[in-house]
């Protein structure tokens, strides 16, 4: 016992010391000015970091915040002298002493070797450890800010991904897929058939990955479920007859690229792509799963009796759905022909539960609650249809209870879409409105 105790006494000692080498060798490497020395000085750093066990990177971002942080009295100097003088040096003069010098270190360790992959899996080690230790949103901050700009949509290339390409992507894209679960080769294969298409963003320091892709289906209406746009079978020989494409699944593949928009920019690139290529589209939509519709239903039916703010009408729908499904209605996956047995009595309120929602159900931190949807409508689309019953699957019936909604990308209304919601307004058809209770 005694040894045992004394091993991870020294395991502990041997990875505090690594730690404060590394910290070390992150501040040479912020005095270093020779360019060549600098690159192999920061090789050798991120050597260093990747030897580091989980426990000892939380110590290293621990240190990135207490180290290597702006100077509380420089920047209060400075800013005082901008006060008395906004001359250009003395604004200068302040955005040097205001920027973390974390953020300096982060660009001389990204010129090394592989520096962009592994400052990536570096900051998907940090957003772990963030969401429990908050001092760690200034590192974070600064590695976003530095992300935005080295993955700016200028230096991204689209690619379209089909049944040639690599293998190595073609196994990416089925390890990747996050919304709609590719079940092997054959599966792949018909999401690249003649009538479908599949799209991804590189990056010049990654070219082996995908930073980020999205499916498309090219057939001739609006969709109202998935289970068609998945068959094995092809619908379609002849694309070009198509006049709807359906962006029905979107794939982020680098998680520390979290907060780094790319969806849109990519949206909007397979858009001017496809209208080139099928001059007679006429309709770019989504079917999209609205992953937070189940458990915003429980907050409201756990909500106390004693609430007397609620509409009326809200009521009267929680309870029908409660009368049907409990007070954890996605439990209800656990038996999909049960579900559908008891689900089938609820369209009206669920579809009006559903509108309120995705217009009405977020808070003064987001004025959207679902995550797809807000990712939609930030990104210029019109919430256009609720769908009954269009994903019967599992996971469907336990995240949205087989909900989904369609967003429309109509490319002349895009950019006023998108101020429209920057300045807190939705954009959503009429009959979407019309479910909402409250509207």
């Amino acid at each position: 016992m005694f040894d045992s105790v004394q091993k991870r006494a020294a395991a502990i000692a041997r990875d505090g010391i690594k730690v404060r080498r590394l910290v070390q060798g992150c501040g040479k490497l912020l005095s270093e000015r020779g360019e060549a020395a600098g690159v192999s000085l920061a090789k050798a750093t991120l050597d260093q970091y990747r030897d580091l066990d989980r426990r000892s990177q939380a110590h290293f971002f621990a240190a990135l915040h207490a180290e290597f942080s702006p100077d509380p009295e420089q920047v209060l100097a400075a800013s005082r002298a901008y006060a008395a003088d906004p001359s250009a040096a003395n604004l200068m003069r302040l955005g040097a002493v205001a920027e973390p010098p974390r953020q300096e270190l982060l660009r001389r360790l990204n010129r090394a070797p592989g520096g962009t992959a592994t400052i990536l899996r570096m900051r998907e080690r940090l957003l772990e450890l963030k969401s429990e230790q908050r001092e760690l949103e200034a590192v974070d901050a600064d590695f976003r800010h530095l992300l935005s700009s080295w993955f700016n949509p200028g230096f991204l290339q689209i690619v379209r991904v089909d049944w040639h390409s690599p293998a190595y992507l073609l196994e990416q894209i089925i390890v990747h897929e996050a919304v709609h679960e590719i079940r092997g080769w054959n599966d792949l294969r018909r999401r690249l058939e003649v009538d479908r298409r599949c799209f991804a963003f590189f990056h010049p320091a990654l070219p082996d990955e995908p930073l980020i892709f999205v499916e498309i289906a090219l057939i001739d209406r609006m969709p109202d479920a998935v289970s068609p746009l998945l068959d094995a079978q092809s619908t379609s020989s002849d694309p070009g007859r198509a006049t709807t494409a359906v962006f029905y699944s979107i794939s982020n593949c680098q998680p520390g690229l979290r907060g780094v928009s790319l969806g849109n920019f990519l949206i909007k690139s397979v858009v001017e792509v496809l209208s080139r290529e099928f001059p007679r589209l006429k309709v770019f939509c989504t079917l999209s799963p609205i992953p937070g519709f189940s458990a915003w239903i429980n907050q409201q039916l756990r909500r106390s009796d004693a609430d007397l703010s609620a509409p009326p009408a809200l009521e009267r729908a929680l309870k029908a759905v409660a009368a049907a499904l409990g007070t954890d209605v996605a439990k209800i996956s656990g038996d999909p022909a049960d579900a559908l047995d008891r689900l089938a009595r609820l369209k009206e309120p669920l579809t009006a539960l559903c509108a309120t929602y995705l217009l009405h159900g977020g808070d003064e931190s987001e004025m959207v609650r679902d995550p797809v949807a807000r990712f939609h409508l930030n990104n210029g689309a019109r919430l256009e249809r609720i769908n009954w019953l269009a994903n019967t699957s599992r996971r469907g019936l336990r995240e949205s209870l087989g909900m989904m909604v369609n967003f429309l990308y109509e490319p002349r209304s895009i950019e006023a879409n998108h101020d429209r919601f920057m300045h807190g307004e939705i954009a959503a058809s009429r009959p979407v409105r019309g479910h909402a209770l409250g509207d």
